[in-house]
């Protein structure tokens, strides 16, 4: 490969090529550019590594392992398959990742109050963790539709403290979160914090979360040279803003030999408001403050997403993923609802682990790529959460 991966960043204006950028009002620019400056200070200061660091090993339960599935290789009949097992973090999920670092960027910023949106409810149930932790108020928007349909995680994040505010606008799913959620931000600055669940919106959050995110790769990287004393031949994970993604993609990305696959809800097909693939079948648009590739409908506005993983039903991506794609080196392809559901139930039954809905996309993939590359071959999944919030959606809802 001629192009450098190595230190893949956004430019001054937080571009990845084509994408990125802030588009938000004058005043909130400014307040965006204090947060990147004081990230940038932060992330080089000797306490404030130390205290992540800490509170990630003791808290949050990091390293998490690198499992190898050998039943699950063994009926698959192909490439050995392992698990980085995000799901064992504290509250479920990668998401905790950033928003430890978030909450105490807000901490060091003087701010009293953090904000975010949620889909699946791991993010939402990570950012009231972090607050409860970290002595900050919390407020947390979320569609209606998956209040109802993830309403364990509702319970969990009021428990911790947090205000989870219902949001019926619209399709009452991710994007109306995020919409609210960016409403409620724009009076509230001066003294909260956005901290937003994904590597989208304006810069410089793609960035930040993004680099909080990193630590899923260093980790996997150096756990399968030291487990197999070389390097998989694939790494997989689901993508719908992309946070779990970028954070495993970002270990292997200068390592050529390392295919990288990020795996989009095709939901229940091709058709405009069935599925959430927005690097498949998106254009390049504004939405959230930032510029991506984005689902659109007849008219030319953002279309309704779907996927039966709340955490993927967002019409648009990272814009470090639409870069990644348009230089090739990351392969972006579509896994539907029904071989998630499959994947789900596999893992389950045969390894007794529970994946997150968002999680079995990438499982499902992964099965079908461990017959493709055949014996002697290797590939790492991010399971990037555990299903517990699934179970009883899955259950009442579809026959396994």
């Amino acid at each position: 490969m001629k192009t450098n991966f190595k230190n893949v960043q956004a430019d001054k204006d937080g571009f990845f090529g084509a994408y990125g950028g802030s588009y938000v009002p004058e005043a909130l620019r400014a307040e965006l550019d204090r947060v990147y400056n004081a990230y940038l200070r932060l992330k080089k200061d000797p306490a404030f590594r130390a205290e992540l660091r800490s509170l990630q090993h003791t808290y949050q339960g990091r390293p998490t392992p690198l499992y190898f599935c050998k039943k699950l290789t063994e009926q698959t009949g192909g490439a050995e398959i392992y698990l980085k097992r995000e799901d064992l973090n504290h509250t479920g999920a990668h998401k905790i990742n950033h928003c430890l670092g978030e909450a105490l960027l807000a901490r060091y910023l003087g701010k009293d109050t953090i904000i975010g949106e949620t889909g699946a409810g791991q993010h939402g149930l990570a950012l009231a963790t972090a607050a409860a932790l970290i002595g900050l108020k919390c407020r947390i928007f979320m569609g209606e539709t998956d209040v109802k349909k993830q309403f364990i995680n509702v319970r969990k994040m009021q428990l911790l403290g947090a205000e989870v505010v219902c949001v019926r606008e619209g399709g009452k799913t991710l994007k109306e979160a995020v919409d609210a959620a960016f409403a409620e931000y724009l009076g509230t600055f001066e003294h909260a914090l956005y901290c937003i669940g994904s590597v989208v919106g304006p810069h410089p959050y793609p960035t930040i979360v993004r680099d909080f995110q990193a630590v899923v790769g260093r980790e996997a990287h150096a756990q399968f040279r030291r487990l197999k004393k070389g390097l998989p031949d694939a790494v997989v994970a689901c993508v719908g803003g992309g946070s779990n993604a970028i954070g495993i993609f970002t270990g292997f990305l200068s390592d050529p030999s390392v295919r990288l696959y990020g795996v989009e809800p095709m939901g229940r097909g091709a058709a405009i408001g069935d599925n959430a693939a927005s690097i498949t079948f998106g254009k390049p648009a504004v939405l959230h403050g930032f510029k991506s590739l984005v689902l659109e409908d007849e008219k030319g506005e953002p279309a309704e997403a779907y996927s039966v993983a709340s955490g993927l039903d967002y019409p648009s991506v990272g814009p470090e993923h639409a870069y990644l794609k348009d230089i090739g080196r990351v392969n972006y392809v579509t896994v539907t609802d029904e071989e998630a559901l499959d994947a789900f139930r596999r893992l389950s039954v045969t390894e007794g682990i529970i994946p997150a809905l968002e999680s079995s996309h990438a499982v499902a993939y992964a099965l079908k790529l461990a017959k493709e590359l055949g014996r002697g071959a290797s590939i790492v999944v991010n399971l990037s959460g555990r299903g517990d919030k699934d179970v009883d959606f899955v259950l009442d809802n579809y026959s396994l």
